[in-house]
């Protein structure tokens, strides 16, 4: 389903000419071509589904987060803002995230919800929100709020 949105997106940017879209949904499919034959050579011979297709969507968002960190501490800001727009191209195939507040209201009540205390527990709640919440939340969000939360 996801692969083929990516691939349906990729003819739609190709017609209008919008090469950033363009390389950028090559890179997504050439990473999933990718990790096709990694799966393959394992013995799963159907490729990634839905949900590892998601992980790997998330992944290169994060490698382009790290990259404009880098790039912005280098002061070159034109490098940055092509990884900006690459990470708005690779969002469009991402669930819907949920704001800072609702993560917020979401950490609370899943605090309560497992009689978390401490910080030993934060492994146990960030566990159940991954489960929950995958592709809908930024953990790295969660993980700060559980460390306010439980101190």
């Amino acid at each position: 389903m996801l692969r083929k949105q990516i691939s349906v997106s990729l003819q739609e940017a190709l017609k209008a000419k919008n090469q950033t879209k363009t390389s950028t949904l090559r890179l997504i499919l050439a990473a999933l071509k990718d990790r096709d034959i990694a799966e393959r050579s394992k013995g799963n011979d159907s490729g990634l589904n839905d949900d590892a297709i998601l992980k790997l969507l998330q992944s290169m968002i994060k490698q382009r987060k790290e990259s404009i960190e880098f790039y912005e501490k280098g002061n070159r800001l034109e490098l940055a803002d092509k990884e900006k727009e690459e990470i708005n191209h690779i969002k469009n195939f991402l669930p819907k995230q949920l704001s800072e507040n609702e993560v917020k209201t979401i950490v609370k009540s899943t605090i309560s919800e497992l009689g978390a205390k401490d910080v030993r527990d934060m492994g146990k709640v960030m566990s159940f929100l991954r489960e929950k919440y995958s592709g809908q939340m930024d953990l790295s969000i969660a993980g700060k709020l559980l460390k306010e939360h439980l101190v």
